[in-house]
């Protein structure tokens, strides 16, 4: 029998959630499709490019579920899927991917210290495209936030010289605050600039949203513990997955 959903859009998730960030940044309009199984909740929803499936809950029931709305026809090829942290082996027969990251959502709604180096965080813009994408290239080149991305509001950075050297995206979607694209060129890391960046927009995000998040690959053992001491305290494991 195919699976039907047990709840239907956002207000009715985040109402089961108690308006958990992570729900509220995974979770779209009025499309989102919401199932619970033995514990597992998860919910369907239709990303920038495509449709994404998210969850909160046990590992071992979030794969069973999931694999019974990829039965069912609800999960196709090309669709993400995040789920807590699993393994390979726990998802390969059921999940066939062709992408299989391990990555950590953190999020703070307190605000850090002031930092010295806060005051050369500027806006940039279009004509600065070049250089935010020469920061990534050279420091992130797996960053899926890029120059042009529908999903950034804003790139902000910090100038050495006139070259950016320093960058991080504002991608708040669905009223909650996300920081992405963070990066320090390699020449120009060690000055404080990634806990400048990250200082302003924690405070500017905050205040707008009364949430700021991010997420950071779990084998980035420094920027976890820069993120840390800034005050991101709250965090969840995850895994992503492109279904082959």
């Amino acid at each position: 029998m195919a699976i039907t959903p047990d709840f239907i859009g956002r207000d009715d998730l985040l109402a089961k959630v108690d308006h958990h960030p992570y729900a509220r940044l995974t979770a779209g309009g009025d499309d989102v499709r919401g199932y619970a199984l033995d514990g597992a909740l998860a919910w369907t929803s239709l990303g920038p490019w495509g449709p994404i499936a998210a969850s909160l809950g046990d590992a071992a029931p979030v794969v069973a579920l999931f694999a019974r709305l990829a039965a069912d026809g609800a999960l196709t090829a090309g669709s993400w899927l995040h789920l807590p942290r699993v393994t390979h082996a726990e998802t390969a027969a059921a999940l066939p991917a062709d992408v299989h990251d391990d990555w950590d959502y953190l999020w703070t709604t307190g605000t850090p210290a002031p930092h010295p180096g806060e005051a050369g965080v500027v806006a940039l813009d279009a004509a600065d495209h070049d250089g935010i994408a020469a920061v990534l290239d050279d420091a992130l080149p797996g960053s899926t936030s890029r120059p042009g991305d529908p999903r950034i509001r804003q790139w902000y950075g910090i100038r050495d010289g006139g070259r950016v050297v320093a960058v991080a995206g504002d991608r708040s979607p669905n009223g909650v605050g996300f920081l992405a694209g963070i990066a320090v060129a390699a020449d120009a890391q060690g000055r404080g600039h990634g806990a400048a960046l990250t200082t302003a927009l924690t405070r500017r995000l905050v205040a707008e949203f009364g949430v700021s998040s991010l997420g950071v690959m779990s084998d980035n053992t420094r920027a976890l513990a820069l993120y840390h001491r800034l005050g991101y305290a709250e965090s969840i494991a995850r895994t992503s997955l492109r279904l082959a």
